[in-house]
């Protein structure tokens, strides 16, 4: 515990400094916290925003209606806001996981070495090749009627942790052969602590940025999905308000642009925030290693 408390420390301290210093770092965790404070507004809705025709149709943004409403009787502000928060917890749901089973299989893997390390490689060998998106349209497919919105989030980790797993293992693999983890093994220290004290500091950074890309990974891939319409499509995601936009009201032929309007430039500023912050963080990193 205390050395998990000591990790989470580090990375408050990193973000705080990151705050402070880095432009790029400040506008973009900037925007994701207004995109987490919309988000966050959606358990206020005075209405279900999953519901249709509670606001009247196809009324253009207004005082009334920040966003307009769509054709299907929806207040668009609300179900943005509803849609923000369910892509941002498919988005973590597959950020914690996947960034984390690489970044676990990757530490295996470079230390042991060995038989470990070839087997290792060989299943994330295996789900590099498997192309991402045909395998999660027929996973998703198949199981579509149980999919909820963090379920989601573990189907897209399936196909997000093989990279983050190979590049770990690289670092690993010239960091171990350094002159103090040669020292930390010959004073006793055990394999956990040498990967949590001396290996993760110079791992950290990295992490964080693959973290933030995973992310940027998910939402794309879940908007990808469903465009198709192979998403959750009675629930809000941005994804979602794209293909109601889409294949519902046909809002680009019939003018109703803020409906196709909000959840893209959501989209598109959720996208440069995340990115802003992984390059702030990419920084700061190269800093280091110089």
């Amino acid at each position: 515990m205390a050395i998990a408390a000591r990790f989470m420390g580090k990375i408050v301290s990193l973000f705080v400094m990151l705050y402070r210093r880095n432009l790029k770092f400040r506008l973009g965790f900037t925007i994701i916290l207004i995109l987490l404070t919309l988000g966050f507004l959606s358990f206020f809705s005075p209405t279900n925003t999953r519901t249709w025709y509670v606001a009247p149709r196809d009324r253009p943004p207004s005082l009334e209606y920040p966003f307009g409403t769509s054709s299907m009787g929806r207040d668009l502000f609300w179900e943005l806001c509803a849609s923000i928060r369910n892509s941002l917890t498919i988005a973590f749901v597959t950020a914690m996981i996947a960034s984390h089973i690489g970044l676990f299989l990757g530490f295996i893997a470079g230390i042991r070495g060995g038989i470990i390390d070839r087997v290792l490689m060989f299943l994330t060998d295996t789900f590099i090749i498997i192309p991402g998106l045909p395998l999660l349209m027929v996973v998703t497919t198949v199981l579509k009627r149980y999919l909820t919105i963090p379920f989601l989030g573990m189907l897209i980790s399936i196909v997000s942790w093989p990279w983050p797993s190979r590049q770990v293992r690289s670092m690993v693999l010239s960091l171990r052969e350094r002159t103090f983890i040669h020292t930390a093994r010959l004073s006793g220290m055990s394999t956990s602590k040498v990967i949590l004290q001396e290996l993760m500091p110079y791992v950290l950074g990295w992490h964080l940025v693959n973290f933030t890309n995973t992310i940027l990974f998910s939402i794309g891939t879940e908007s990808g999905l469903a465009i198709l319409g192979l998403s959750i499509l009675d629930d809000n995601t941005l994804g979602v308000m794209i293909y109601w936009a889409l294949n519902w009201g046909y809002a680009l032929f019939r003018g109703i642009w803020w409906w196709l309007a909000t959840p893209v430039v959501t989209l598109v500023l959720t996208f440069v925030s995340f990115y802003l912050v992984s390059m702030g963080i990419n920084e700061y990193v190269h800093r280091l290693v110089r």
